[in-house]
């Protein structure tokens, strides 16, 4: 007969990590690679995986948020002429196609991993149960959370600063295509310059593009640091040993 799997053992957390429990959220675009094409770069995949193989050696317990803008973005079918709610549920089954592809490059790099999506498809994913993720974290696993929050009318970012409150993260970590925060846009003027800190108020009062005023006020009123950098090799492990990469936004 054959042996029963080992349960998973937690693994201890290195000393020196500042952060040991995270919600990182990964943009599709981000994903989909620097060409610009829609789809998922594999490369990219198979490194961000890697890494996060590293991290999850730390013993960091680590819940994931994956946009879906690499191939279907709600904004972009509704501008187009789509009905908001329509375009909206397909960028969410997007984000489950992305979902999907990291679990299994994850479970390639050895790093147990589970699924939970805000939208009930049973045949290959779990339902989101808060206590549930929270008890597959505790257990050492990673948990991928897919479809947003469910609802239309609401961005994965939402989604991501929801998730981070309910399983108590330490931070939310957001991984993008920008070096982090600047003080204008870097692309229309070459004296802009980078932000290593901001407060969530001029966050909101400014309107920073990288993450929606809604994400960023649920963060604000409930004291979740957001720490923005670019998805490059290495780059969520020196976030998490607290070096200054990116930039960090709190309320001081």
């Amino acid at each position: 007969m054959r042996e029963p799997p080992a349960p998973l053992t937690p693994k201890a957390t290195h000393p020196e990590l500042r952060y040991k429990r995270i919600l990182l959220k990964l943009s599709g675009e981000a994903l989909g690679g620097t060409s610009g094409a829609i789809g998922i770069d594999q490369k990219v995949m198979r490194d961000t995986a890697l890494e996060l193989a590293e991290i999850h050696e730390l013993g960091v317990a680590v819940g994931i948020v994956v946009g879906g803008g690499n191939i279907f973005r709600g904004l972009a079918g509704a501008s187009q002429g789509m009905d908001r709610s329509q375009s909206d549920y397909m960028g969410m089954l997007a984000t489950v196609i992305n979902a999907l592809a990291l679990q299994d490059a994850l479970e390639k790099a050895d790093v147990p991993t589970r699924v939970q999506t805000a939208l009930e498809i049973r045949a290959i994913a779990e339902p989101y149960i808060r206590r549930r993720a929270v008890r597959h974290l505790e257990k050492g696993r990673f948990v991928i959370f897919a479809a947003g929050t469910g609802n239309p009318y609401f961005s994965t970012d939402t989604a991501a600063a929801l998730r981070a409150m309910e399983i108590h993260a330490d931070a939310l970590f957001k991984a993008t295509k920008v070096e982090g925060v600047y003080d204008k846009d870097p692309v229309k003027h070459a004296d802009a310059q980078m932000l290593q800190t901001m407060t969530f108020d001029r966050f909101i009062s400014e309107r920073i593009r990288v993450m929606d005023s809604t994400a960023a006020t649920l963060c604000r009123d409930n004291n979740m640091q957001i720490r923005v950098f670019k998805l490059s090799p290495g780059n969520i492990r020196r976030a998490l040993f607290g070096e200054q990469i990116g930039t960090t936004v709190s309320g001081n």
